[in-house]
């Protein structure tokens, strides 16, 4: 039984800080802005069945694209790392625009993806899948898409009961911790780990 914790905690933890529960529901709270509350929920909800497919179908076809390509998980980790540090490294210092998400179609693109199923989430899976297995990876990705929805249900009532500050204090957190995964990500990509 404690095998089984274990196993699970080592697949959600990952899948948990690469899916940023909280600061999704802070960038949900300002990507539906201009939406009324049913549109805005109606995005939600697109946006979690795209991260959803976008994860199952790189959870199965990821390493026969790999082959295909001729990159290896490795290189996947390096250029996945890579591309995670500059989003945590933007995020923690604020640089960028601040409305890069503008409009009132954002489920699919930019909320279910690259948001949701972006290029933390999918290096995880791939090397949760062989670390864990495939059981382990999927329930883990499936309860954090719920906290997902949960959040997104609730972005209302959780943003005024956090405030702007705890929801940006948080975001940041997960953040640095987001810029440490992807520094591990490039060390075990570079020796091939």
């Amino acid at each position: 039984m404690r095998d089984l914790a274990e196993k699970f905690l080592l697949a959600f933890i990952p899948l948990f800080v690469a899916i940023d529960p909280i600061g999704l529901v802070a960038i949900f709270v300002g990507l539906g802005a201009r939406s009324e509350g049913l549109r805005r929920q109606r995005e939600g909800e697109l946006a979690l069945v795209t991260a959803l497919a976008v994860s199952i179908g790189f959870i199965f076809l990821g390493k026969i694209i790999f082959r295909a390509l001729g990159i290896t998980v490795a290189d996947f980790q390096v250029a996945g790392g890579l591309i995670l540090l500059g989003l945590a490294v933007r995020e923690l210092l604020d640089l960028g625009p601040k409305d890069r998400y503008g409009g009132e179609d954002f489920g699919i693109v930019p909320l279910g993806m690259p948001l949701i199923a972006g290029p933390a989430l999918l290096t995880a899976l791939l090397i949760l899948i062989d670390s864990v297995g495939i059981i382990f990876t999927l329930v883990s990705l499936v309860l954090n898409l719920l906290l997902v929805g949960i959040g997104f249900r609730y972005a209302d009532h959780f943003s005024r009961w956090m405030g702007k500050a705890g929801l940006n204090g948080v975001s940041k957190l997960i953040s640095l911790l987001l810029a440490a995964i992807a520094v591990s990500l490039i060390r075990r990509g570079w020796h091939g780990v």
